[in-house]
């Protein structure tokens, strides 16, 4: 018999395809076209294993501490890792050691780290995602992660040529400033123009990855590929301190 967490996986997990399910079809989409990614940040290493019990295959963290050890943890098990956080260059041996595809790059220092990481230790070509700061501008810094439109380009060439990577396409969050604020519909919009228009360019970088907990139905409604939803799943998290 479960237990009491794993029939409450199930049943946020099935309440989430739901969702996706119904976004795809309003949106003329096959929901093979979305892939739903989990984010299990803060949650123990046994709630990923109730979630590949119940068929999850792509899960996601953001901080590498907490991500190598669950990934450790669940090496027997049939699982693509995604990291979608910040990530420092002193991290990135690490992060490569059992990511499938990083979704944060957003400088070409960080493009040489993983490109050496890679190569150096042998490993199976990284797919990798530009993550866009809509709200940002050119020559802006701090805050969170990503890279302002216009840097785009630069990056995507930097990652088409560099060994060991795949330049796989976007990421974005939902601004928090800017024109975009409390508008993830056209934010998410933006950024598939810029994918369209990428593509245009680098065909095989068909990656959108947009939309979380709160918005995912927008995301998918403008194109997105794969969805990063953590709390509709897990729960709500604890607050860190």
């Amino acid at each position: 018999m479960p237990g009491a967490r794993e029939a409450e996986l199930a049943a946020n997990l099935a309440r989430v395809e739901e969702r996706v399910t119904r976004a795809c079809d309003a949106a003329g989409r096959a929901r093979a076209d979305v892939t739903l990614i989990v984010v299990t940040k803060t949650y123990p290493a046994e709630d990923v294993r109730r979630l590949a019990a119940l068929g999850v295959r792509h899960v996601a963290e953001n901080r590498d501490q907490e991500a190598a050890a669950k990934a450790a943890a669940c090496a027997d098990l049939p699982l693509n890792w995604h990291f979608v956080g910040q990530l420092q260059t002193n991290k990135v041996r690490s992060v490569t050691s059992y990511a499938r595809c990083v979704h944060s790059v957003d400088r070409v220092r960080l493009v040489h780290a993983l490109s050496s990481a890679v190569v150096n230790a042998g490993r199976p070509p990284l797919d990798c995602l530009v993550q866009v700061a809509l709200e940002k501008k050119p020559g802006d810094s701090g805050g969170r992660g990503g890279v302002a439109p216009e840097g785009v380009e630069e990056l995507v060439t930097a990652l088409a040529g560099a060994p060991g990577l795949r330049a796989a396409g976007l990421m974005t969050v939902a601004p928090l400033s800017g024109r975009y604020a409390g508008e993830p519909a056209a934010a998410f919009e933006r950024l598939w123009e810029m994918s369209r228009d990428l593509r245009a360019r680098h065909p095989a970088a068909n990656m959108v990855s947009a939309g979380m907990s709160a918005d995912l139905e927008q995301a998918i409604a403008a194109g997105a590929t794969h969805v990063r939803v953590g709390s509709a799943v897990l729960g709500v998290r604890p607050t860190l301190g």
